[in-house]
């Protein structure tokens, strides 16, 4: 019967092109893990290497004290640099295999921003950088509070880092602003910081990736990328706007998709 014979190829045929695309998508996923686990090895090379070089110079260290307390104070440095890393490599598994999920809610914004910027503000002291909010206090958003958070932490921590002491006093400063438009609630963060040139600008929010200048400061190259990845995750976009020499203004977009994001 040639019904019954078209039938049982085009269900053959269906068959074999799920399998297919099962195949690349197993692939792909192959293929993450490969590249996330030489993220790793090579981030964690230079910490560790440090460490070994620092242990064996205190070892042939006799009675010099002062020294000592460099080398330590060194060690010390890169332990916490290490721990850092990793505890980034985590999270950033953690989120782009699936094992944590945003779970979206209706809550304060104004909270959400408040633990972020409470959590930023001792380093933005040292640097003598003050840090200005306007948003309303009852503003409802429907998002997740504890990875919104992580990520606003991200953009502000970047601000703060990027921000030179040499400049004037009161240009100094971190201005963060909440407006809700038609679609999406629009939280801005506007820095007095370097600037970033138009054609690196979708560069900055790759994993690991640093600017050249910049690369005798702290810092790995993934908080600007798991921004992104939470704030994406969310139905919600980021994008910057920044000149070389005056500051950026990074911007987080999340949906009004709940009644309560209004009230």
């Amino acid at each position: 019967d040639e019904s019954l014979f078209s039938a049982v190829e085009s269900r053959l045929a269906d068959y074999l092109e799920a399998s297919a695309v099962s195949a690349r998508n197993l692939q792909a996923e192959k293929d993450a893990i490969k590249t996330l686990i030489g993220d790793i090895s090579h981030q964690t090379k230079t910490p560790i290497a440090n460490i070994k070089i620092y242990l064996e110079l205190l070892d042939n260290e006799e009675e010099n004290t002062e020294k000592q307390r460099e080398y330590l104070e060194k060690i010390e440095g890169q332990t916490e640099k290490l721990d850092f890393l990793l505890k980034s490599m985590v999270k950033m598994s953690r989120l782009e295999t699936g094992i944590i999920e945003i779970h979206k809610k209706p809550c304060s914004i104004y909270e959400t921003l408040g633990r972020a910027v409470a959590a930023i503000v001792p380093k933005a002291e040292k640097k003598k950088i003050g840090i200005y909010v306007e948003c309303p206090e009852n503003l409802m958003l429907c998002h997740d509070s504890k990875w919104t958070e992580e990520a606003i932490f991200n953009i502000l921590d970047n601000a703060v880092k990027y921000t030179k002491e040499d400049c004037p006093p009161k240009s100094r400063n971190i201005q963060i602003g909440v407006a809700v438009q038609e679609f999406f609630t629009k939280i801005s963060f506007k820095d007095s910081g370097k600037g970033i040139a138009m054609d690196r600008q979708a560069e900055i929010f790759r994993r690991f990736y640093r600017e050249p200048e910049i690369h005798d400061q702290e810092g790995i190259g993934v908080g600007l990328y798991l921004a992104r990845k939470i704030i994406t995750m969310q139905d919600g976009y980021i994008d910057v706007q920044s000149e070389p020499g005056k500051g950026s203004c990074f911007r987080i977009f999340l949906p009004n998709n709940s009644k309560e994001s209004y009230e």
